[in-house]
């Protein structure tokens, strides 16, 4: 009997070496990446992170993409980091590897907008990667975590960092130091996430918020990216001078222009993103 279970662990462990660890489509100028590790509820091992961000870097270099959507399955986003696959790891191994940082960090320096669309588990290392995004969209369903404190680590992929700037100190200090979760309507209350929909709408939704923000400016998108992003990051008066620079900058762009025209034309823009 023992064998058995031996062999049956081995062939799943073979079946999800062989498994592509993300699973990527194009709908229009949408980029969908959805996270394929069901049996392991999407854990983030490195092969998946290595893959997600090889098809963010790929959206955010294809000029014919303006929005990226990343998402998960009906159970989970993800629940967080492969546990199995840290668990004989040593100070060394994730020091020189540069853990995290090699590979998770890729997010931050895609340009484009990138939406998470989350239903069930986004525990630990799964709601850090939706935090990274830029806008999170939550099943009625969704479930937010950060429980690293119940194994003895704690959050390392920004969850000390982003949580707090997203829904105050407290707040954090609460689901960091008490490892609870929190629903989805206390997510919206407290700003973590964007919008709340029903599960059968998730998809639904988040496509049309990446259609909507893909049909935009993709030079005027990015500059409102980078201004939100460096108010989250510096003082007022820092953020309030690059966002007058930005502003400044798109006179140069030709979709200005096009935009200015078309609304005293009373027409709707054609956008080259330029």
């Amino acid at each position: 009997m023992e064998d058995k279970e031996k062999e049956k662990e081995k062939e799943n462990k073979k079946g999800e070496e062989n498994q592509n660890p993300i699973l990527v489509e194009t709908a229009g100028r949408v980029g969908l990446i959805r996270l394929n590790r069901p049996r392991q509820m999407n854990a983030l091992n490195d092969a998946l992170m290595d893959a997600l961000g090889l098809a963010l870097q790929a959206f955010d270099e294809d000029d014919g993409i303006g929005a990226i959507v990343v998402t998960g399955n009906d159970k989970a986003f993800a629940a967080g980091a492969d546990i199995a696959a840290m668990r004989g790891w040593d100070y060394m191994d994730v020091f020189k590897s540069n853990y995290i940082t090699r590979n998770w960090e890729t997010l931050r320096s895609v340009r484009k907008p990138v939406i998470a669309a989350v239903a069930g588990y986004a525990l630990g290392g799964g709601c850090e990667l939706a935090m990274a995004c830029d806008i999170l969209i939550a099943a009625d369903n969704a479930v937010f975590g950060l429980p690293e404190l119940k194994l003895a680590v704690m959050p390392g992929a920004g969850g000390t960092q982003r949580l707090p700037r997203a829904i105050s100190k407290a707040k954090a200090m609460d689901m960091c130091m008490t490892a609870r979760n929190m629903g989805a309507a206390e997510a919206e209350r407290s700003g973590l996430v964007s919008r709340v929909v029903a599960a059968e709408r998730l998809m639904d939704e988040a496509m049309a918020v990446a259609q909507t923000i893909a049909g935009f400016s993709l030079p005027s998108m990015m500059a409102v990216k980078e201004a939100v992003n460096r108010a989250w990051e510096s003082s007022l008066s820092e953020g309030i001078l690059f966002e007058r620079r930005q502003l400044h900058a798109l006179f140069a762009t030709a979709d200005l222009k096009e935009g200015m025209n078309a609304f005293l034309e009373r027409r709707e823009p054609v956008f080259r993103h330029r």
